[in-house]
């Protein structure tokens, strides 16, 4: 992961640069009005929140966030932002919220923006495992990422013994890394998910899926 780390910490400044093309931007608008209904009124553990960007939708409904990433320097970006509900941050790695529960923390609604198709797919139990551990019964888990649309800009060109992805990107400063870039399916997302989750939904948008289910113990 040291490659995924050296690119978020270079690219933390200008990461939000995504977020402005102009095909993408319906796609946006009904993203962001989404997560502000599904999460009204829930406290909500965000995974991998990055620069903040969908953390400043949450919050206009959310009664509170705890805004989680790996990345110091994506962190830094995120509290630069206004937002209208009480914003925790902590520097957390992923695979290891679950220590949020020695703090007595659990949580009724969990969001991971971009970042499921970063998770090695060997990795994906630790993850969920780890999630869940953090929520209370009911809690609402939604996932948004891109749609294998997104391979017209970087395409595809390597993958692993895994069955993992991997894109070349090159950041403005020339230099270039090898991004890890899953894109599952809704039958992956369902068989990832059904063991622990329940009302399972799904939209699939021309740039982005989003993906939902409530968490039962």
């Amino acid at each position: 992961m040291d490659e995924m780390s050296n690119y978020y910490k270079e690219r933390a400044p200008v990461y939000d640069l995504v977020y402005g093309y102009p095909e993408r931007q319906a796609d946006l608008r009904f993203l962001e009005a989404h997560l502000q209904e599904m999460f009204d009124g829930c406290g909500v553990l965000e995974i991998a929140a990055g620069t903040g960007y969908w953390t400043q939708f949450i919050s206009r409904t959310a009664k509170s966030i705890l805004a989680t990433d790996r990345e110091a320097a994506q962190v830094d970006e995120l509290l630069k932002r206004n937002y209208a509900c009480p914003v925790e941050t902590r520097i957390q790695d992923a695979y290891h919220v679950d220590r949020l529960v020695d703090e007595g923390k659990s949580f009724s609604g969990a969001f991971a923006g971009l970042w499921l198709s970063h998770v090695p797919k060997q990795r994906l139990k630790e993850f969920f495992t780890s999630l869940h551990q953090c929520l209370k019964p009911g809690a609402r888990v939604i996932l948004i990422d891109n749609s294998a649309i997104q391979c017209d800009r970087f395409p595809i060109t390597s993958s692993d013994e895994n069955g993992n992805t991997y894109q070349t990107r090159e950041l403005e400063s020339g230099t270039r890394h090898q991004v890890l870039k899953n894109f599952p399916t809704l039958e992956d997302l369902k068989q990832t998910t059904e063991p622990f989750g329940e009302f399972h939904s799904y939209i699939d948008l021309k740039n982005f899926w989003l993906f939902q289910y409530v968490f039962k113990k």
